[in-house]
């Protein structure tokens, strides 16, 4: 499991390298200190983390402010549920995750999670960017008072890794699979075949030691940062799952910072956010290499099933979120418009 000792990682921005362009202040601003909570490894293959230091990075250009960040991986913080209450109510300033966990707040991101609504992300981007990004965000604001500041990505699908070989729909059927506590990941492996079981993300290597869990499913990096393939040993790649990471900020923490310094703070976060998508590819693809290296066996999902699983999520599960969260409409709608 994770060796990282549990200590508090402090990077203060003064001390990060020059990054990215920063509009300049000019008013001098005392020193503003901000948590950052994530539950992967301050690891280069981490996605959290990459994302985390070029925002770092580009806060220690700011003229005039002097941001303090300080930064918490491995769950440090706890859970990634109670880390969303936490930044909710502002004993923790921000957060990196998936969207996942913030569909117990704001249950319409939720349709993010749901199986092969996605091709691909290129696809995903496409819709957050030309709106249902902005959409969304704008839920949790109304939900929560937190901010969404960056819709970065993962680096990888999301597949089902397993301590015994899975290869098809029939070998999924009665696999108890950790999942997030969400009604997307829930009903969507339901619909698969698989028991669902939500569990801590900071429990599932001792979860998969003692057989509370047959496996699970995540990203390749991950899988790799954490160290789950010392409990894993095959992969169906199902590529089930395309999911953003988030960086959401809470009120309190927002308001920490002088109105002066939030737009250089937006475009920090924003510059992040594409550094990080464009080296999620590429570490994508070296993560499940390095997975195979390690002993990883992966199995590719036949076409034929996926279409299968594909048509089966949209007739029984696409419609009926977008009948229980009318807002959703619209974008399912924009999806399908940026798929073909």
């Amino acid at each position: 499991m994770n060796s990282t000792p549990r200590r508090r990682f402090v990077l203060s921005a003064a001390t990060a390298a020059l990054a990215g362009s920063i509009p300049h202040l000019t008013r001098a601003q005392s020193t503003v200190s901000l948590r950052i909570s994530s539950s992967l490894p301050a690891d280069p293959n981490s996605a959290h983390y990459i994302w985390y230091q070029r925002f770092a990075s580009n806060v220690s250009t700011l003229p005039g402010a002097k941001i303090e960040l300080q930064y918490f991986p491995n769950s440090q913080l706890g859970k990634e549920a109670d880390v969303v209450q936490q930044v909710k109510i502002g004993s923790i300033d921000m957060m990196l995750t998936g969207s996942s966990i913030w569909a117990t707040v704001a249950p319409e991101l939720g349709m993010l999670d749901l199986g092969y609504v996605f091709d691909s992300y290129p696809h995903l981007f496409k819709a957050l960017d030309g709106g249902a990004g902005e959409r969304l965000g704008r839920i949790v604001q109304e939900r929560t008072k937190c901010t969404v500041i960056g819709w970065g990505s993962h680096f990888g699908s999301r597949s089902v890794y397993t301590k015994n070989p899975v290869r098809n729909l029939a070998e999924i059927k009665g696999v108890k699979l950790r999942v997030l506590p969400t009604t997307a990941f829930i009903e969507t492996f339901k619909l698969i075949g698989a028991i669902p079981t939500p569990i801590a993300f900071n429990e599932l290597y001792t979860a998969l030691q003692t057989g509370v869990v047959d496996g699970f499913e995540h990203d390749p990096s991950t899988v790799l940062s954490t160290k789950l393939y010392e409990v894993s040993k095959y992969c169906w790649l199902t590529e089930h799952l395309f999911p953003p990471m988030v960086a959401v900020i809470g009120k309190r923490g927002w308001d920490k910072l002088p109105e002066s310094v939030r737009p250089a703070v937006l475009k920090a976060a924003a510059d992040a956010t594409a550094f990080q998508r464009a080296q999620a590819v590429e570490h994508g693809k070296q993560a499940i290499e390095e997975l195979k290296r390690l002993g990883i066996t992966y199995y590719p999902m036949a076409k034929s099933e996926r279409e299968q699983v594909r048509r089966e999520m949209e007739t029984r599960l696409w419609t009926a979120f977008a009948a229980q969260y009318p807002p959703t409409k619209p974008l399912f709608e924009a999806i399908a418009v940026n798929r073909a």
